[in-house]
């Protein structure tokens, strides 16, 4: 089979985020038995390197500069402007300003001369280049990644959106936005039963299957013993605005408390591009911010627990996932721990759940003093892991769905 994907996002090497994790491992899963054309774009970070590494698990890949500076500025008229366009077509600007009229005329004039059997959208923002009569010729997919109508509605929930008045008023035109551009596709695939009951609600009539993220268990091995200690850690993007919020919401209402019962706690937050309001959080008593690790293994195997307090973003997270592969305790909220079983009847514990600073300290505290519950959220989530939710269970399933095939 012929596989188109198209991903503005760059998915080399597979450690930058959660966009570049998923689509790369179900490009890697799909290339064993499929020939793959990736079409992307070139971000400023990309080096020659990881181009020719790419190459290695692709049959043909295509590559589109980013849209230039000038074509994505970001004065205040040009933002007015954007917006106006939003509320006249209906497209946000966050997929506008990915968008290239030269990668559409390629992707146009490939479907056209029929050299794929399947085009599959890596992350919603890539929907623009898929024209709603492509579904006559081809089998099209999306693989939303994360609901931008369902984050944007949870923001405003939790009150940590960036501009209330502009959110709330995109709210009704990002639902509208989604329920259109879900329409032009064969097939949906989500990360979480929470996102699926959303999406049908704007498309009774669709395909939409639950495929959640994985791990890779070679790069994320089981910790072969408990440090003990009192030290906890974070991981993930540092510029995402769900994990900013996690983190400082941690440092600011739990982390302080928790260095009162156990003065020598630290608190690693560990990952990638870290933006001011991160780094200055290294002002408080033990807390670091490390930016892009080669290996972020290292720093789970030293951690006594992970904390995963987030308060908003959909779908399943990577960093969850990979520091229960990696056989670290987690202490998450329920958005850190969306789309697991941690804590059901007749289900092992895997996770201990927290939402409030009195849940997080009490599960914390919990954790330093209780040596053999770490052992058993580390052993049963390791479990966990290894039979649900690794990348060639993710990738079989999603090759059905690029096949038609039920689940």
């Amino acid at each position: 089979m012929n596989i188109l994907m198209l991903s503005s996002t760059f998915p080399y090497p597979p450690t930058r985020g959660g966009t570049q994790v998923r689509t790369f491992n179900f490009l890697k899963y799909l290339s064993q038995s499929h020939a793959i054309t990736l079409v992307t774009q070139q971000e400023a970070n990309v080096t020659d390197t990881d181009i020719d590494e790419l190459r290695n698990w692709v049959d043909n890949l295509v590559i589109f500069e980013r849209p230039l500076q000038s074509e994505t500025k970001s004065g205040i008229l040009t933002k007015i402007q954007r917006f106006k366009s939003f509320l006249q077509d209906g497209v946000p600007p966050s997929v506008l300003n990915r968008y290239s009229s030269k990668m559409q005329e390629w992707i146009d004039s490939f479907v056209q001369a029929g050299k794929c059997d399947v085009i599959t959208c890596e992350h919603s923002v890539n929907e623009i280049y898929v024209k709603p009569h492509f579904q006559k010729q081809v089998r099209t997919l999306v693989n939303v990644h994360s609901s931008i109508y369902g984050t944007c509605r949870n923001q405003l929930e939790a009150g940590i959106s960036e501009n209330f008045f502009r959110d709330k008023v995109s709210l009704p035109l990002l639902r509208r936005y989604e329920q259109k551009y879900c329409s032009k596709f064969s097939a949906i695939v989500v990360t979480t039963q929470e996102e699926k009951i959303q999406l049908q609600q704007f498309n009774p009539n669709k395909e939409i299957t639950v495929i959640p993220n994985g791990v890779d268990l070679e790069s994320f091995p089981y910790r072969s013993s408990d440090p003990g200690g009192h030290r906890l850690i974070f991981i993930g993007a540092l510029d995402n605005l769900a994990n900013i919020d996690a983190v400082c919401f941690f440092c600011n209402e739990v982390l302080p408390k928790i260095q009162r019962r156990y003065p020598d706690t630290t608190f690693d937050i560990v990952g990638s591009r870290p933006v001011p309001q991160v780094l200055a959080l290294q002002e408080k008593p033990g807390v670091t911010v490390t930016a892009d690790v080669p290996s972020i293994v290292e720093y789970l195997h030293k951690a006594t627990v992970c904390v995963v307090p987030m308060r908003t973003g959909f779908g399943i997270k990577n960093k969850t996932l990979e520091a229960m592969a990696a056989g670290v305790p987690v202490v998450a909220s329920d958005r850190g721990l969306e789309g697991l079983t941690a804590e059901q009847a007749n289900v092992s514990l895997t996770a201990l759940r927290a939402n409030h600073p009195a849940e997080y300290i009490n599960a914390i505290s919990y954790l330093f003093t209780h040596k053999k519950l770490r052992e058993e959220l580390s052993r049963n989530a390791r479990q966990l892991v290894e039979t649900e939710f690794t990348w060639d269970i993710a990738g079989k399933r999603y090759e059905q769905v690029c096949l038609g095939k039920q689940n």
